[in-house]
């Protein structure tokens, strides 16, 4: 399959009991400077679920394509990004990317806000 277009990379985390607001601070700030300037990335946003215990948060970058996805986080692209500290606020994550080739309608987030 060919996966030339723009990418969602999810990072989806659980964090440990009380902690999502602090790991959300870090997504501000370190996560933030993780992808900002880099070749091929398009923005980022982040969020916690509305559902549950509030736990459950998710970082979410665009990217050009899969290559820009590649070239940033290197052979390990597939796996979860983290920068010192979050290890000490996380239970449990996951990272999964998103064609968006496919996509009937994508439209500039900052407007949707």
């Amino acid at each position: 399959m060919n996966h030339s277009g723009p990418i969602l990379r999810v990072f989806e985390v659980r964090t440990k009991p009380h902690c999502a607001d602090q790991l959300l601070e870090k997504f501000d700030s370190t996560s933030a400077q993780v992808v900002t300037g880099e070749p091929g990335n398009r923005g980022y946003f982040f969020g916690r679920c509305i559902e549950g215990d509030g736990n459950v948060v998710l970082f979410v970058s665009v990217w050009d394509n899969l290559e820009a996805i590649k070239a940033r986080f290197g052979e390990s692209w597939q796996a979860s990004f983290m920068p010192d500290g979050y290890e000490k606020l996380i239970e449990d994550c996951s990272v999964r990317h998103f064609d968006l080739n496919d996509a009937w309608h994508v439209q500039d987030l900052r407007a949707a806000l």
